[in-house]
């Protein structure tokens, strides 16, 4: 396990502010010799649950985590995330909930079998919070709707639908 502070001055009005964010990185080495990293910050906006959900989530629609793959106990990640036991246990609940992983009863949490169905699904979602973090960047700029559109097809390639 890795881990970091960064510290940013910032000077406003005169006044210097120091602004620090700390990063804590978790690496578990899976078959193959690849790593699966959770990195988590405490500056972000989102819940560290959050966090470690929705990156967990990533690796396993990208395949870095493979089905019936054992996930680190509840236990061992707190640990190793320096964060509450409650914390990753709710983060497993929510992954348990939505169908990425299966906890068996006294021999751990593994990642379920994806149904091709259910990725496509989370990752449309996924898709769809970037589109409108873009259209609320894009009001508040006065960037119309065509104007929008038009960059969308621009940058997935052209007119094709």
């Amino acid at each position: 396990m890795k881990g970091a502070v960064i510290f940013l001055c910032l000077c406003i009005d005169n006044c210097v502010y120091r602004v620090y964010t700390v990063y804590i990185k978790y690496e578990q080495y899976i078959q193959g010799g690849d790593s699966v990293a959770i990195i988590l910050s405490n500056s972000s906006s989102k819940p560290i649950y959050e966090q470690i959900t929705e990156q967990i989530k990533t690796d396993i629609l990208s395949g870095a985590l493979e089905a019936g793959q054992q996930m680190p106990s509840i236990r061992t990640l707190a640990k190793e995330l320096r964060v509450s036991v409650i914390t990753t246990k709710r983060a497993y609940e929510e992954l348990e909930r939505d169908g990425f992983v299966e906890t068996v009863q006294g021999r751990g949490t593994y990642v379920a079998h994806q149904n091709p169905q259910l990725i496509r699904e989370e990752q449309l979602k996924r898709a769809e919070e970037k589109l409108l973090e873009a259209v609320e960047i894009a009001k508040c700029a006065g960037i119309t709707q065509q104007e929008l559109i038009d960059s969308l097809q621009e940058l997935y390639g052209g007119d094709d639908r």
